[in-house]
C-alpha cells in the first residue's frame, strides 16, 4: 500500500486527535536520555580499553571503541567524534538506532551476570553530539580527480559512499527518487529514534564536504536509465536499499485498514500534525523483526488501545532483540507466538479481524483476534530494478556483491539493504558504501594510470 492508498481508505472509521498536543510531543520524543559531560566521563572511566578489543571487532564498520571511549575518559570529546566519524560517518544516527545490545554491547567484557555493558551507544551519541554542537570539521576534500561518480539511493549506503569519494576528490552525483536525503533514517526509523529532525541534520553535514550534489524525484528505469548513468559517468554505486513490501498472500488483502508498516511509519515521519493519522482501536501487527516493532509502539504511542503483534514463530526466532520485546511489552503491546495468519474478516470493504493458526501443523485449531486496522511487517523485496541489457547475479532476491561491493557488471558497486546477504541494519549500509567507495577510487586510480 502506497501513501496515496492509505489517504484513499476510510479514515472516517478511525478517531483523529485521540491525544492532546503535549501528549504527541510527549510521545513521540527521544527515548534516550542523552549523556551529560560527567556522566559520559564516569561511564568512559569504566571502560578495560581492551587490546584487541570483542567490541571493535564486531562493530560493522570497525570502530574503534575503546579509543574513542578512552578520549571521553580524557574530556577530548571532539578527538572522539572524529574517530568515530573517520569509520563510521553516520555515526550519530547509529549511535541512536543501531541494535548495540546485540553487537558492540554484547560483546563488551563487563557483559557478565555480575555486571553490566559499557554504554556504548550513549557514549557514541554524547561525542557525536557534542561535536555537531561545537560546528566541528574533521574532513577536507583531496585535490580534484576529475572523475565522475554516479550514486543511486542517498540512504545511509549511498551517503556513506558518496563521502568517501568526495574525500577522495571524485566529484559525485546522488539519483534520489524521495524530497529528502536520508533513506530509512529520515523515512523509516521510529520517530522517537530520531527526535529533533537529527535525520537532515545529519545529511547537511554530510553533504558539508562539498563535490556531492543530489537529484530528488530520479528513479532508474523512469526518469533516468542505467545505459545513460554508465555513459556519464566513470562509476556507479547502487543504494536503492528494498522498495517491494512482501504480500501475506491472503484473500482481502486489499481491504481498507490493510497497511504495509514501512507506508505508515514513512508517512508518520512525515506528516506535521500526528493527529492526522488514522489509528485503529485493536490493531494487530504481523511479523517479528524491528519494523514490527516500531510501528506496533509507535500505534500505541498514537492512541490505540489494543495492540497485538503476531509472530508465526517462537520468541527466541524472532528477528527484534529481546531488549527492543521488552520494549514493546513495557510499552503496552502484547506479543504472541505460533501466530500463522490463514485469513482475514472482512466486512463492508473493512477489515474486522484476523485469523490465525498456532503455525505448529495442518490440523491444529484456529482462533481471531479482532482486528479494525492490520500492519504487514513480513518483510521486503527488492524492487524492479530496470534491466534492458543490463542483468545483476542475484542471491536470495537480491544484488550479489563480492567483497568490495562489486556487482557483476563491470564499473557497477551496490550496497546496503539491496545486497545478498546483508542484516538490514543502517551500520552495515554505511560500511558497504564506504568499501564501495574504496574500491571505486582504486579502480579509477588504477585505470587513470
Amino acid at each position: 500500500m502506497t501513501e496515496s492508498t492509505m489517504h484513499r481508505s476510510d479514515q472516517s472509521a478511525y478517531a483523529e486527535h485521540l491525544l492532546n498536543e503535549a501528549e504527541y510531543q510527549q510521545n513521540f520524543s527521544d527515548i534516550h536520555t542523552p549523556f551529560s559531560a560527567h556522566s559520559a566521563v564516569v561511564e568512559a572511566d569504566r571502560c578495560y580499553y581492551c587490546f584487541d578489543a570483542p567490541c571493535q571487532k564486531i562493530c560493522p564498520t570497525g570502530i574503534d571503541v575503546p579509543g574513542f571511549i578512552r578520549m571521553i575518559s580524557q574530556n577530548n570529546d571532539i578527538g572522539a567524534a572524529g574517530k568515530i566519524l573517520s569509520e563510521n560517518i553516520m555515526g550519530g544516527t547509529c549511535a541512536r538506532a543501531c541494535p548495540v545490545e546485540t553487537l558492540c554491547e554484547l560483546e563488551c567484557v563487563r557483559n557478565t551476570q555480575d555486571d553490566s555493558p559499557i554504554q556504548i551507544g550513549l557514549l557514541q551519541r554524547f561525542a557525536t553530539d557534542q561535536a555537531s554542537a561545537s560546528g566541528a570539521e574533521f574532513f577536507t576534500r583531496e585535490a580534484a580527480s576529475g572523475h565522475r561518480v554516479a550514486i543511486i539511493g542517498a540512504g545511509p549506503a549511498g551517503l556513506s559512499c558518496a563521502h568517501r569519494l568526495a574525500t577522495l576528490g571524485h566529484e559525485v552525483v546522488i539519483y534520489e527518487s524521495q524530497e529528502k536525503a536520508g533513506g530509512l533514517n529520515e523515512y523509516g526509523l521510529a520517530a522517537y529514534k530520531m527526535a529533533g529532525g537529527y535525520a537532515q541534520q545529519e545529511v547537511a553535514a554530510i553533504l558539508s564536504i562539498g563535490g556531492i550534489s543530489i537529484k530528488h524525484g530520479m528513479k532508474v528505469g523512469e526518469n533516468i536509465s542505467f545505459a545513460e548513468l554508465q555513459t556519464n559517468y566513470d562509476a556507479v554505486f547502487m543504494g536503492v536499499g528494498l522498495g517491494a513490501s512482501k504480500a501475506l498472500q491472503l484473500e482481502g488483502e486489499q481491504a481498507s485498514g490493510v497497511m504495509n508498516a514501512v507506508d505508515y511509519i514513512h508517512r508518520l515521519r512525515q506528516i506535521e500534525d500526528l493527529g492526522q493519522l488514522p489509528v485503529g482501536q485493536n490493531v494487530v501487527v504481523i511479523g517479528g523483526g524491528m519494523t514490527a516493532i516500531d510501528i506496533a509502539i509507535q500505534i500505541k504511542r498514537l492512541g490505540a488501545a489494543n495492540v497485538t503483534m503476531a509472530y508465526r514463530r517462537s520468541q527466541q526466532d524472532m528477528n527484534a532483540s529481546m531488549e527492543e520485546q521488552e520494549f514493546a511489552l513495557s510499552e503496552g503491546v502484547r506479543i504472541v507466538h505460533w501466530a500463522q495468519p490463514v485469513g482475514l474478516r472482512i466486512e463492508q470493504q473493512m477489515i474486522t479481524g484476523v485469523e490465525f493458526s498456532n503455525g505448529q501443523g495442518p490440523d491444529t485449531d484456529t482462533y481471531t483476534l479482532p482486528a479494525d486496522m492490520l500492519f504487514k511487517a513480513i518483510g521486503q523485496s527488492l524492487a524492479s530494478i530496470e534491466s534492458g541489457t543490463i542483468e545483476f547475479a542475484k542471491a536470495n532476491g537480491r544484488i550479489d556483491v563480492d567483497a568490495q561491493r562489486r556487482t557483476s557488471q563491470p564499473g557497477i558497486w551496490a550496497g546496503g539493504d539491496c545486497v545478498a546477504g546483508g542484516d538490514d541494519l543502517a551500520v552495515s549500509a554505511v560500511q558497504d558504501g564506504k568499501l564501495a567507495a574504496i574500491s571505486i577510487h582504486h579502480t579509477l586510480i588504477q585505470n587513470q594510470a
